[in-house]
């Protein structure tokens, strides 16, 4: 990929999208409402910004999780309103 989709994102932010993708509650919905970041964006910068160990963590832990994903989370304490 030649332009990253987070270029444009300020230090903070950044580290503010990977906050928000190691939340259980946090959708990757709610990460592209609020960033412009889609799930494959999310990956690929997660992927950028930690040590591969801790990307292969965080990979196991939100591949398959029914709540990362908004479609089927029963959450929606951290959901915006347009998400409803």
């Amino acid at each position: 990929m030649d332009c990253h989709l987070w270029d444009q994102l300020t230090s903070q932010e950044i580290d503010r999208v990977i906050e928000m993708a190691w939340e259980d509650r946090t959708t990757f919905e709610a990460i592209e409402f609020q960033f412009g970041l889609p799930e494959s964006a999310v990956i690929a910068l997660m992927r950028s910004e930690l040590k591969s160990g801790s990307f292969r963590v965080w990979r196991k832990r939100v591949t398959g999780r029914r709540g990362k994903h908004g479609m089927t989370s029963r959450s929606n304490r951290f959901r915006a309103a347009c998400h409803k």
